[in-house]
């Protein structure tokens, strides 16, 4: 009786482990990432290498949400930034298991406004006064953009920006408001390695919410049809996007750098960031497909490859070298890195 009952569970395990390698891959995240995402899967599917991959475009934080809530679920999450530490906890609480971490080009966070727009030239201290909820301290009462630097024109302040649950949301807080945080209040510097981070994000990187700056969820199709109707807002997303819009919108320069492929991948631009994917390590035992996917995805992102056509940035060779060997070797995302 018992042989029999360790037989039928064997049994079912097997069936569980082949069902599990015949299903699509399942993929969730950033919607900066998606649009590369998606045209390795139409790829994969043309070359005839597996079922088309189930790509959803959640955000980067809801993407981890969800990847790390469960051992089976996606196999890669998107990501338009790092890991946290405290996010790759969450996997491994969650019994995960390893994760890898491959990097797969550089974006940019773009302010932009329509091809009719003001041409604005701001700096990263311009937009901490207009876009911070308590600017140096106190509850920001900017209206206009020459409220906050007497060079600016009388324009009000209109920015449309990704939800608190976006990677570029984060990367922009980062890269952005909270350097020119520092530059506008100098004393704030020492917040950065304050022992409670929400004192940092209190004084330099809360977003205002009394109007200037509204948010648009996860669709930048629709910032975009926005920037057309008022030429006078200005709209934060990624780079790709404003590069597959070339026609409509324009690049408005930080700190007298616009953002385009060379300012970029020179990292002179001052929001340049890296994208990411992030795959389950025992899904690759168990389903193939995954192993020939990524292979895939290697081949297409460097210079004049298919995803540098749609907007991605191609890292140097050695950067994507290493992101290779990382697929190739299954080389696990080691804790001590993240912050």
């Amino acid at each position: 009786m018992r042989v029999g009952t360790c037989l039928v569970a064997l049994a079912a395990l097997a069936l569980a482990s082949c069902n599990q390698a015949a299903d699509p891959i399942k993929i969730i995240g950033s919607s900066t990432v998606f649009p590369f995402t998606t045209a390795v899967s139409a790829a994969f599917v043309e070359g005839k290498k597996g079922a088309r991959p189930i790509v959803e475009s959640t955000g980067t934080v809801a993407g981890f949400e969800t990847f790390c809530s469960v051992q089976g679920g996606a196999d890669i999450a998107d990501a338009s930034r790092r890991m946290t530490l405290a996010e790759f906890r969450k996997c491994q609480a969650n019994h995960v298991g390893d994760l890898l971490e491959i990097p797969i080009g550089l974006d940019g966070i773009a302010m932009v406004d329509s091809s009719a727009g003001p041409k604005l030239t701001l700096s990263r201290k311009d937009l901490y006064l207009a876009l911070a909820a308590n600017p140096l301290g106190k509850p920001n009462a900017a209206k206009t953009w020459k409220d906050v630097n007497p060079q600016l024109p009388p324009i009000p302040i209109q920015v449309i920006g990704p939800p608190a649950n976006s990677g570029t949301r984060d990367v922009f807080e980062q890269l952005i408001l909270q350097p020119g945080c520092v530059e506008a209040m100098p004393e704030a510097r020492a917040l950065l390695s304050a022992s409670d981070p929400s004192k940092l994000h209190n004084a330099c990187r809360a977003i205002r919410k009394d109007g200037p700056f509204s948010e648009r969820g996860e669709d930048y199709a629709v910032i975009i049809q926005k920037l057309e109707q008022d030429p006078n807002a200005l709209g934060v997303f990624g780079y790709s996007y404003l590069e597959q819009n070339a026609g409509k919108l324009h690049g408005v320069p930080i700190e007298g750098i616009a953002p385009d492929q060379s300012s970029i991948s020179s990292g002179k631009y001052p929001g340049v960031r890296t994208l990411y994917l992030y795959v389950k390590a025992t899904h690759l035992k168990m389903r193939p497909a995954l192993q020939d996917f990524l292979n895939l995805y290697a081949t297409m992102w460097g210079p004049g490859g298919a995803l540098t056509q749609r907007g991605l940035i191609a890292m140097s060779d050695s950067a994507r070298k290493r992101a290779a060997d990382t697929i190739k070797n299954a080389t696990p995302l080691d804790e001590a890195t993240l912050v």
